[in-house]
């Protein structure tokens, strides 16, 4: 989770890594605070977040290389119905800002509600609903200027 969160945030295996382990060796340096597992886990959700947001304006400031075509932690199962959709959405996600990039991955990778969210970003409510409705309306309107049809739910 803690790497799967870095790596779809900055979309940079390398750096993925070094923030999973710097998040893994805050959580070490804090459990005399953690309280139960729940609290871990959301601890460990916050921090990596955090760290991979801080990483990304890092390399805006100081741009890296990356490689670009990685690909997605996850997919050792088998591609996706669809990898040339998945890429340019993955591609697209990649492009909007840090902190509406977090909330997509929050919501769609990491399947946690607008309140948890919220929570863990420590962002009102209407900001991070805010921010899915716009980014969700920003990637249609990409990807129908490309030509992409897809399936919308009611």
């Amino acid at each position: 989770m803690v790497f799967s969160l870095a790596y779809h945030v900055l979309h940079d295996r390398a750096a993925a890594e070094e923030v999973a382990q710097e998040a893994f060796l805050a959580l070490h340096r804090s459990m005399p605070r953690i309280a139960s597992p729940e609290h871990a886990v959301f601890w460990l959700r916050k921090v990596t977040v955090q760290r991979a947001i801080d990483e990304s304006r890092r390399r805006q400031r100081r741009p890296v290389v990356a490689f670009a075509e990685t690909r997605e932690p996850g997919a050792a199962d088998g591609q996706p119905p669809d990898a040339l959709l998945a890429g340019l959405l993955r591609r697209l996600v990649a492009s909007l800002a840090e902190a509406p990039r977090a909330v997509m991955v929050l919501r769609y990778q990491e399947d946690l509600d607008p309140t948890e969210i919220a929570e863990l970003l420590d962002m009102p409510l209407a900001t991070v609903k805010s921010h899915l409705q716009r980014s969700l309306a920003l990637l249609r309107e990409k990807l129908e200027r490309r030509g992409v049809t897809y399936g919308q739910a009611g």
